[in-house]
């Protein structure tokens, strides 16, 4: 419908009053920027040239400026719009190359930031707390701060099997036939571990049915924890020898490797509450009850993959709880790697003080007994009803997957699983390293720890978590077990001296 003359001069005088306003607020616009500019210039001016004697000022100007009586502000024109007038074509040249530079300088330094950020951010990761986000540099900026602690490396054994236990011929500072030496264990980033002074268990014929005939099972327990001092105090310059979580973070401060020193099996004790509190003076600081057999304290699991040993005691023995309340008493680790489900489920329940897994993974992922099942994996953790403790993870492909198809992505599921039900507060490494006599790829010795560390940062776990895995969750765990023994020896709580019932040297007491 076209439109009446009317219409169109209204039409025409809105849209000429709306020019009008536009034309009124780009003045206003423009006086206050002019304005900044002009403020801008008079600042920049030294003071000589912008204030001039009172004497020549404007009358006009006079009557309306009462603040500075003595100067004016001169209003120079600007020059096309483009400099001040005070300025010569040569500092405008040299402002513009000064500028140049610094844009220049910016644009580079931004340049650097993109294309090195995470070289940038490994560097000063120390200090802002930021990881790179490439895999590995996030990896080894939390191990340069939360270094590994393995629970469990079977080193002394292999320096009895190639040496004879003799230190002296023995260098660390090369690199050695298995998966652990000097070099390797730095490049993996490695702040501590748990010697694991292991001798295997006795052959049923020679220690009899109730395991009362001797087999140097003892002897052999202190020639390994000979070596293993001796080989810590050889390489000194490397390793320190620690009893407590203390001397732990502080042998991790001094840029040492920590060594601990652990029994892995109730075999190793001859039957004796005695020699536990010998193997504690002498630095033992956990025991596995059992290892691969029966003993005289507890059930195995065995070794049959899919079948968990026929059980002699049904869990623990009488002088299995006794030596329980003796190892919370002394702050020694319950360590229930090896036992069989139901012994394991019985120590949680009874010991006063967090349990470990020095070297043990999840059963959900791959079936084994060596494995830690769901039910007892969800008797760990916080919560009422709950013990605290760490599953620290198992290497050994075995434990890890079917044959063929161990790698670090099967290890790291089994991480994932245990953080999923016990949490990831009570998640650790327990590499089994030198005992196991293959390896998953990508984890072939200690050097590769950081490969674990980065393919569990590339599936979200964050950096606290992380350094919870490589050490802090054990040294948690430590820490309360040191609490709960100062407990009770405050109370007062004696030694136990129960002895065992089947033993034919010693009387013994009825009630056992």
């Amino acid at each position: 419908m076209p439109r009446s003359r009317s219409d169109s001069n209204s039409s025409s005088g809105s849209s000429t009053s709306a020019k009008s306003k536009v034309k009124d607020k780009a003045a206003q616009v423009l006086g206050i920027g002019k304005g900044l500019a002009r403020s801008f210039v008079q600042n920049a001016r030294p003071h000589h040239e912008h204030a001039t004697p009172d004497s020549n000022r404007d009358p006009a100007a006079s009557s309306s400026s009462h603040h500075h009586p003595s100067f004016h502000v001169d209003n120079r024109p600007w020059n096309n719009g483009l400099q001040p007038a005070y300025m010569s074509p040569d500092m405008s040249k040299t402002r513009a190359i000064i500028w140049s530079i610094l844009t220049a300088l910016f644009i580079a330094a931004l340049v650097i930031a993109l294309a090195y950020s995470n070289l940038i951010a490994l560097a000063f990761y120390p200090w802002i707390g930021i990881l790179p986000t490439d895999p590995m540099l996030a990896a080894l900026a939390v191990l340069d701060k939360a270094p590994v602690i393995d629970g469990h490396i079977d080193l002394p054994i292999l320096i009895r099997s190639l040496y004879a236990n003799n230190a002296t011929a023995v260098d660390l500072e090369s690199t050695l036939p298995a998966h652990v030496d000097i070099p390797r264990l730095r490049q993996g980033k490695v702040g501590g571990f748990f010697w694991s002074v292991y001798v295997g268990c006795a052959k049923p014929e020679e220690e009899g049915p109730d395991f009362v005939e001797s087999t140097w099972r003892v002897r052999d327990t202190l020639e390994q924890i000979d070596v293993s001092k001796a080989l810590m105090t050889k390489f000194s310059s490397t390793f320190s020898y620690v009893e407590t979580a203390d001397g732990l973070i502080r042998a991790i401060q001094q840029k040492k490797i920590a060594g601990l020193l652990g029994v892995e099996g109730g075999h190793q004790l001859g039957n004796s509450l005695s020699v536990l509190r010998q193997y504690y003076n002498l630095g033992v600081r956990y025991s596995t009850l059992t290892h691969t057999c029966h003993n005289a304290f507890a059930d195995s699991a065995g070794f049959v993959a899919d079948k968990m040993k026929e059980p002699l005691h049904n869990g623990l023995s009488p002088l299995g709880f006794k030596l329980i309340d003796e190892m919370n008493r002394l702050g020694m680790l319950v360590d229930v790697s090896h036992t069989s489900d139901e012994t394991t489920k019985q120590a949680i329940k009874y010991s006063k003080a967090p349990v470990m897994w020095s070297h043990s993974s999840a059963r959900a992922i791959h079936n084994h007994v060596r494995n830690v099942p769901d039910d007892i994996l969800a008797m760990i953790g916080k919560g009422e009803g709950k013990k605290d403790g760490v599953i620290m993870v198992n290497f050994a492909p075995d434990f890890v997957a079917g044959p063929g198809l161990a790698n670090i992505t099967a290890v790291a599921d089994h991480v994932e699983h245990i953080a999923s039900i016990s949490g990831k507060h009570c998640v650790g490494i327990g590499s089994d390293y030198d005992g196991i006599r293959s390896t998953p790829v990508d984890l072939e010795d200690v050097s590769k720890y950081p490969n674990l560390v980065a393919e569990l940062y590339s599936r979200g776990w964050s950096k606290y978590e992380l350094a919870g895995l490589t050490g802090g969750n054990f040294i948690r765990v430590f820490r309360d077990v040191e609490r709960v023994a100062k407990e009770l020896q405050r109370k007062g709580t004696l030694p136990a001296y129960d002895i065992y019932n089947k033993r034919p040297d010693l009387p013994w007491h009825s009630d056992f």
